[in-house]
């Protein structure tokens, strides 16, 4: 068993501070929610993924990096979804969960992927053409996201 950062999303960005472990100097960061230990078991990837898609309404894998990753997270959160965010690049394992994500994908870009009600919506495209036609909503409805 090890632990994983969970990036836990919230509705509007707020200013953080936070203690590097080095350094006794405070810095602000501007960030979408906070972190919280999560305890995962070794294992298959594609099985990690499916279990972490599964806890929660909404889950975004992503990279902190990422212009599309902020993008599909700013769209969440516009709409009044909270979802939890999974940074793949603040977690040990994240290289894994990339390559799983790919595999689950067709070796399409690996971020951001969405899961609504633990159902691979997919990358940036799907989530888009999917708000575009309508059919993001009642998606967001369905698994408990949004109450509109």
């Amino acid at each position: 068993m090890f632990s994983v950062l969970l990036r836990i999303q919230i509705q509007n960005p707020k200013i953080q501070m936070k203690r590097k472990k080095n350094e006794a100097d405070m810095r602000a960061e501007a960030s979408w929610g906070y972190y919280v230990p999560v305890r995962m078991s070794m294992g298959d990837p594609l099985e990690r993924v499916a279990r972490l898609a599964a806890k929660s309404a909404v889950v975004i894998f992503s990279v902190s990096s990422c212009c599309m990753c902020h993008a599909v997270k700013r769209l969440f959160c516009g709409m009044g979804v909270n979802p939890t965010v999974y940074e793949l690049d603040q977690d040990p394992r994240g290289k894994e969960i990339e390559r799983a994500l790919m595999r689950l994908l067709g070796n399409s870009p690996a971020v951001p992927v969405v899961f609504i009600g633990g159902k691979l919506i997919g990358t940036m495209d799907r989530v888009m053409a999917s708000h575009i036609n309508g059919s993001l909503v009642p998606l967001l409805k369905e698994a408990g996201a949004l109450w509109l």
